[in-house]
């Protein structure tokens, strides 16, 4: 991409997103993702009703007196996006394919972020971690981001989300907040490493898709190609039976996906091609106020 295209593709995407994160999740943006951690602030006199643990037993014996620790929210957050780019997520047969979905969620977050004065970083996986951007303050560092996301090209088409969970765990001590964006389609066990991060740092799912993946158009024997593998299969679309099973098996298995989020305590959200954002995005952060 030259240089003039991608600098004005970032400034559109800069301008759209901008406007969602103003507008709708400014609020719930703050609400939903609320510094976790406490800092002592200061003592003070005991009051009728507070907890006997926070008193603080030092102070109170040098002046004979009950005061309690006043403990204030760390509002400072690191969010960190994990981000699939491996060959099926060039998928999509609207406008939109699920790379450029990723790319828009991930201004919104990104964009949210730097407005709250919190840090933002990257890291791109494929079946390998392919790019680290480490979390930092601002507008300039947020473009940055943005920037690798539009003109980077992966090493690999394969997919192991494992291996960016593991990066993330390995490189961000401190506890962050993790959006991973991806169509979830691993052969690996991914739902293990899902787990395990979570287990660290608050961790959130972007289920990435696009109508086609699901519903095959009437046009007699067709070849579908796997962006990942290389692999084609032949397949007779005219047949009823052949669609609706096609369809069945993408929605079991998006259903299975969704519901091994919820049963480890991950929030999860669904975003398509041919949607609207704002909805999806918007019930996520609402559910997290």
């Amino acid at each position: 991409m030259e240089t003039k295209e991608l600098i004005k593709k970032i400034h559109r995407l800069e301008i759209k997103t901008k406007g969602l994160t103003k507008h709708i999740f400014s609020g719930e943006y703050h609400s939903a993702f609320k510094g976790r951690g406490m800092a002592f602030s200061e003592v003070r006199n005991y009051h009728f009703g507070d907890e006997v643990r926070t008193i603080d037993w030092n102070v109170t014996a040098r002046y004979n007196d009950p005061y309690v620790k006043v403990f204030e929210e760390e509002r400072e957050l690191t969010v960190m996006l994990v981000i699939d780019i491996s060959g099926s997520e060039e998928f999509g047969t609207s406008d939109k394919t699920k790379k450029d979905v990723a790319l828009e969620i991930a201004a919104v977050l990104a964009f949210s972020a730097i407005s709250n004065n919190d840090k933002v970083g990257a890291i791109l996986v494929s079946d390998k971690v392919e790019r680290f951007i480490a979390p930092e303050k601002g507008k300039k560092h947020a473009l940055m981001i943005l920037r690798e996301l539009i003109e980077f090209k992966p090493k690999s088409k394969g997919t192991n989300l494992n291996e960016g969970l593991k990066f993330l765990r390995n490189t961000q001590k401190k506890r962050a907040i993790t959006f991973v964006l991806s169509d979830f389609i691993d052969q690996n066990d991914f739902m293990e490493g899902m787990r395990l991060t979570k287990k660290r740092h608050d961790t959130i799912a972007i289920k990435l898709s696009d109508k086609a993946e699901y519903e095959l158009p009437n046009m007699g024997f067709i070849q579908l190609y796997n962006a990942e593998t290389g692999e084609t299969t032949w397949v007779n679309s005219s047949s009823t039976e052949v669609r609706e099973k096609f369809k069945q098996n993408f929605l079991d298995q998006e259903a299975s996906t969704m519901k091994a989020f919820k049963k480890a305590g991950i929030d999860s959200v669904s975003c398509s091609t041919e949607d609207d954002l704002i909805k999806p995005l918007v019930a996520l952060f609402k559910q997290r106020g």
